[in-house]
Order: C-alpha cells, then structure tokens, then sequence
C-alpha cells in the first residue's frame, strides 16, 4: 500500500518537525516517523469501514419506510439491489477485515454518524444511484462496478468528508489519495473468489521499505553537517533566508540519498524529490534543487565518490 515516495514525504514532515541537533536523541522523533506512516492504516480501515455503514445505513432506510404508518406500495415492496449489493456483502462479511477493525479500534462512524448520512444522501441523490437501481437484480460485474463509480465520483471528493479527516488528524490529508488509490485498485481487482486477506493488505510493501524510512531518517539527521556544509557551498550566491526551509530539508535528505543508498539510481533519487518539491514546496523549488543536486552528482562521479551498486544506476 505504502510506497517509496509516499515514504520519503513522511520522512521530509518529521525532518521538518525536528529543531534538534544530529547529536541529539532522536529516537522520539523516530518513534512518531513510524507511527504517523502506521496511522495510514488507520485511514485504510476508516474509508473502507465506511462502504460497510453506508449499506447498514441504507438497510436501516428501507426498513423505516416499511414501518411507516402510510407506507406505500414501494416501501412496501422496496428495490433492495444496494442493500443486496455483493461486494459491500463481501466487506462486511470480511471476517480478517472486523478482526483489524477491531484491533485498531476504528469505531468513528458509530460516534459520527451523521457523516455516514452526508455520504449515503449523496449516492442515492446521484446518477449513477438513479441508472443502478433501474432494475432489482444483478451480477457481481455490475455490483463491483456501481461501488467503484460511487467510491471513485462521490466517496473520494466529498468535501464533508475531507473535513472530517483533516479534522481527525492532519497527516491523514497527505496520506489521502495514496490510500484512496490502493481503495480503488482493491475494489477493481476483487472477485467472489478472492482471499480473505484480500481487503487487509500490508502497510509496507516488505521489511525494506520499512528499513529505508528508517534508515533515511537517521542516515540524514547524522550526516546533516556534512550535507548542510555542500549545500552552503553550492548556494553561496544565494540569500539563505530566502531559500524555502522545504527545500532545504528536500536536499539534505536527496543527498543523503545518493552517498549513502547505493542500490537506489541517482536519476530515481532527483526524479523523486524533484517531484515532492513541486507538491510540497515554491514553484521553483525543483529547478533550485534540481541545480544543486545536477553540480553535486557530477562532482562526486568525477571524485570517484558516487558509489552505486549494479548497472544502470548511474
């Protein structure tokens, strides 16, 4: 679920947050790096959760207008093919997927549930809802597709929603479209066949991944004399008041990268934290750190310095 740019923008955030020294502990600051990339689970957990009460919602709906002193002939005899939708059936009969729930106590939506309202409004107030419903059954083709329609055009966007999350805990905006992307690819790739585990996946995509976040933290904080000092010599025509403190860390953590990771392609390192400068920083910071990253690479392919392992990395 969690990848590699994903990765270093966590690791950018706490670098940012820390006012210490390379000589100072650290280990609490390293503590809330692995603990705000744990929490987008969290977020996983609490989206998926949510298709889960919109249909407990829309149940609750259809049996209110049954029991209506009035009831008409259709709430009577309602079209229950949302309610009977198989893929949100497969979610909240997920037996691994109410074990995580619960082992991460996410529980937000029987506290708020008056945004399981907004959503559930939203779809039946929809398109995509009116052209769905047109008849009473379906196949799990149709099903899945209607859920991803919904996820991708109502669920993802909705701006109530975006609130709320911001509200509930900052880092989660930037952790958003990685998790509403990995939400997406799992409800597309899903059939009646596939494994428990399904919608569980792993945070990280293996141990390296997670060893890199670490890794890049620690090596960068270390070595962050050493690098402040080629930064200053590379920006001496520079105001340094002037240069964006993102930028900064940026470069500090890029060429810890490139002297200290020697499986990674120096092209992949610039390409990547040239492409966070333009999410996360000025609009001129890539052009900026792209300079300074060019001057440094080839000085230490000259020196003999850049050391990369295997071919191509270069």
């Amino acid at each position: 679920m969690l990848n590699r740019r994903h990765i270093r923008v966590k690791v950018m955030q706490t670098m940012y947050a820390f006012k210490g020294s390379e000589s100072d502990d650290f280990s609490k600051d390293q503590k809330f790096l692995l603990f705000s990339i744990d929490n987008m689970y969290n977020l996983y957990l609490l989206l998926v959760s949510l298709l889960i009460e919109v249909q407990k919602r829309a149940e609750d709906d259809l049996q209110k207008k049954q029991k209506k002193h009035l009831a008409t002939k259709e709430d009577k005899d309602p079209n229950r093919k949302f309610v009977n939708n198989q893929l949100l059936k497969l979610l909240a009969e997920n037996i691994g997927l109410k074990d995580h729930l619960e082992m991460h106590k996410v529980n937000n939506w029987k506290l708020d549930q008056e945004y399981v309202d907004v959503v559930f409004k939203a779809v039946v107030a929809s398109d995509l809802y009116e052209e769905y419903m047109k008849t009473r059954t379906s196949d799990f083709k149709e099903d899945k597709d209607f859920i991803v329609d919904v996820y991708k055009d109502i669920i993802a966007p909705n701006d109530k929603l975006y609130e709320y999350i911001e509200d509930k805990n900052l880092t989660w905006l930037d952790d958003l479209p990685t998790v509403n992307t990995t939400i997406l690819k799992l409800l597309r790739k899903v059939k009646i066949t596939s494994a428990e585990n399904h919608f569980t996946p792993k945070l990280y995509k293996d141990i390296e991944d997670k060893e890199f976040a670490i890794n890049l933290f620690r090596k960068t904080l270390l070595n962050r004399t050493s690098i402040n000092k080629e930064i200053e010599l590379k920006t001496q025509n520079w105001d340094t008041d002037r240069i964006a403190n993102v930028d900064y860390v940026l470069l500090q953590m890029a060429i810890c990268e490139v002297r200290n990771f020697p499986s990674i392609p120096v092209k992949v390192t610039i390409n990547e934290y040239l492409e966070i400068s333009k999410e996360y920083s000025t609009p001129k910071s890539s052009i900026f750190i792209n300079g300074i990253l060019d001057k440094l690479v080839k000085e230490y392919e000259a020196s003999g310095e850049l050391k990369k392992i295997g071919r191509g990395l270069l």
